[in-house]
C-alpha cells in the first residue's frame, strides 16, 4: 500500500513495514527532544541530566516489558514492574515531561508488537497513544507525600481506563470463548484491569518495602538535584 505501510491480503487491518517501525523510532527521538527543551510556563527546560535519566528508565521499561511473570489465560501478561520505570519519570520532573514519557513508550509498545496490527488510527491512539501517555499522570503527585505510590496507581487506572475504552470500540468481537459469557459486557474492563491491578499489586508491594523504598528516594534525589 505504500513505503511505510501495508494491507493485509483479507484486507482487515494494516500493519507497519520495516520502514514504518524506522519512522516511528525516529519521531520517539524527535518529539522527546523537541517537546524536553521547550520550558513549560513554570518549569525550566529539561537539563542533559534529566534527558539522560529519562532516557534511561524509557529503556529500562521498555526491556523489562519484555519479562513476562504470568500469562493470565483470558489474554494479557504482568511483566516485572516494567510500568513503574515510566511513572518514575513524571514522579521526578512533573505531569509534562511524564506524560511526553508515557508518549513516547507508547510508541515504542505500539512499534513492539501493536504495528503488526492496525484497524484505524483511533484505536492506535486509544491502545498506545493515549493508555500509555496516561503513565505520566504520575507527575501530579510528584510533590505530594507518598506520591510514587498515589501517582502510580492513578496512572494504572487512567491506562487501563483508556484500554477499556479501546476495547468496547473495537475488540468485543475477539473475545476468546473461554471468555464467561454471564460476564461478556464487561470484557474490555476484565481483561484489562485483571492483568494491570496484578502487576500493581506486586509493584506497590516492592516499592513500599523498605529498602527498595530508600533506594527509589535517593534516585529521586540525585535525578533532580
Amino acid at each position: 500500500m505504500s513505503f511505510f505501510v501495508t494491507l493485509a491480503e483479507d484486507g482487515s487491518y494494516y500493519s507497519l513495514t520495516g520502514a514504518g517501525n524506522v519512522l516511528m523510532i525516529v519521531l520517539v527521538v524527535v518529539l522527546l527532544l523537541a517537546i524536553c527543551m521547550i520550558p513549560g510556563k513554570s518549569e525550566k527546560k529539561m537539563s542533559v541530566k534529566q534527558l539522560v535519566f529519562s532516557a534511561v528508565a524509557l529503556a529500562l521499561a521498555f526491556v523489562l516489558s519484555y519479562v513476562k511473570l504470568v500469562h493470565l489465560p483470558w489474554g494479557g501478561s504482568v511483566t516485572l514492574c516494567s510500568m513503574l520505570f515510566v511513572t518514575l519519570i513524571g514522579y521526578w520532573y512533573g505531569p509534562r515531561v511524564g506524560v511526553t514519557a508515557g508518549f513516547a513508550y507508547g510508541i515504542l509498545q505500539f512499534i513492539q508488537g501493536g504495528g503488526g496490527y492496525i484497524l484505524d488510527p483511533i484505536q492506535v491512539c486509544l491502545d498506545y497513544i493515549v493508555a500509555f501517555a496516561a503513565l505520566g499522570a504520575s507527575g501530579f503527585f510528584y510533590k505530594s507525600k507518598n506520591g510514587l505510590v498515589k501517582g502510580y496507581i492513578v496512572a494504572v487506572l487512567l491506562r487501563g481506563l483508556f484500554h477499556s475504552i479501546g476495547g468496547y470500540i473495537y475488540w468485543m468481537d475477539y473475545m476468546p470463548d473461554t471468555f464467561p459469557q454471564s460476564l461478556a459486557i464487561a470484557y474490555p474492563v476484565l481483561y484489562n484491569y485483571s492483568y494491570l491491578l496484578l502487576e500493581a499489586v506486586i509493584t506497590v508491594v516492592i516499592i513500599m518495602l523498605p529498602p527498595v523504598k530508600n533506594a527509589l528516594a535517593r534516585v529521586k534525589q540525585m535525578a533532580v538535584e
